[in-house]
């Protein structure tokens, strides 16, 4: 079967099954598959696949009928403006947290040296996107979770970055390294009682640790915003991400930490999505 008819009939299985893109993840596990771009997939649509490919292909295919997201099934997600290697020891890279990326962007031109801490690091998208665009920064990352560490300093290696950024593995409570001028985070922000509702393909597959933000979904917020309060630089900036529920409660704790609140930053769906402050 040639390339065309073998993605058209996945696509067709995906979509009984209620999958929401059915054609456009057919076409990202068939290049997964053969290892080329969906450019060759394209002009290539008659070539026929070996059996070896079709049994991979098709095993994809099962895999994501179960829920199983793309990103995982590839170990590839598009971040800003660079591709990152997670697997599901990593919490998928959302296109709304782009926005810590712009907005840090915004506060730093090309010249600035800073040193800057990402909380929560997980595939390191976040502090290596920045580290791509602004070449006078440092970057540390910590993470609880060792396997989101090695996967951030893989990512930090591929993009020829390791030279600049350092990975810790601690949770933030106890980490003691360093005082910086900027600090971000996109924190653990759900209800436990919350993640039940959460899509399939997250609840299923994602990990728990790097969703699950406590009973009233400010555990992890909060031991962040603490941290952060002893870890910046007088004049410092944080930028937090935030449920798009949180902004009064979250501004009144940073408030209550010495932060002046500078702007509130809303998401793709227009949902109140990353809190800037300055520290005082």
């Amino acid at each position: 079967m040639n390339i065309e008819k073998t993605i058209i009939e996945a696509a067709k299985s995906l979509k009984n099954s209620k999958i929401k893109n059915p054609y456009l993840d057919s076409e990202l596990l068939m290049s997964k598959v053969i290892n080329k771009d969906r450019k060759y997939i394209i002009l290539n649509s008659k070539k026929k696949l070996s059996s070896k490919y079709l049994e991979n292909f098709k095993n994809l295919v099962h895999r994501r009928k179960m829920r199983e997201p793309v990103a995982y099934l590839t170990n590839t997600k598009e971040f800003w403006k660079q591709k990152y290697f997670i697997n599901k020891h990593v919490l998928i890279p959302r296109p709304d947290s782009e926005i810590l990326v712009e907005e840090t962007l915004k506060l730093y031109d090309k010249k600035k040296k800073i040193s800057l801490l990402d909380v929560g690091t997980g595939s390191g998208c976040l502090l290596l996107s920045i580290l791509k665009e602004r070449k006078n920064f440092l970057g540390t990352g910590v993470d609880i979770s060792k396997n989101a560490i090695n996967i951030a300093q893989f990512n930090a290696k591929v993009q020829q970055l390791n030279n600049r950024v350092k990975f810790y593995i601690s949770d933030i409570d106890k980490f003691l390294i360093g005082k910086y001028d900027l600090i971000l985070s996109n924190p653990p922000y759900i209800k436990k009682f919350d993640l039940k509702y959460l899509d399939e393909d997250i609840l299923l597959y994602e990990p728990k640790m790097a969703l699950d933000g406590g009973s009233d979904g400010f555990s992890e917020i909060t031991k962040v915003i603490n941290k952060a309060s002893d870890l910046i630089k007088r004049n410092g900036k944080f930028i937090l991400e935030i449920g798009y529920n949180q902004k009064n409660e979250t501004i009144n704790r940073l408030i209550n930490k010495n932060f002046y609140i500078n702007k509130i930053v809303k998401d793709y769906g227009k949902n109140d999505r990353c809190i800037i402050s300055t520290k005082i």
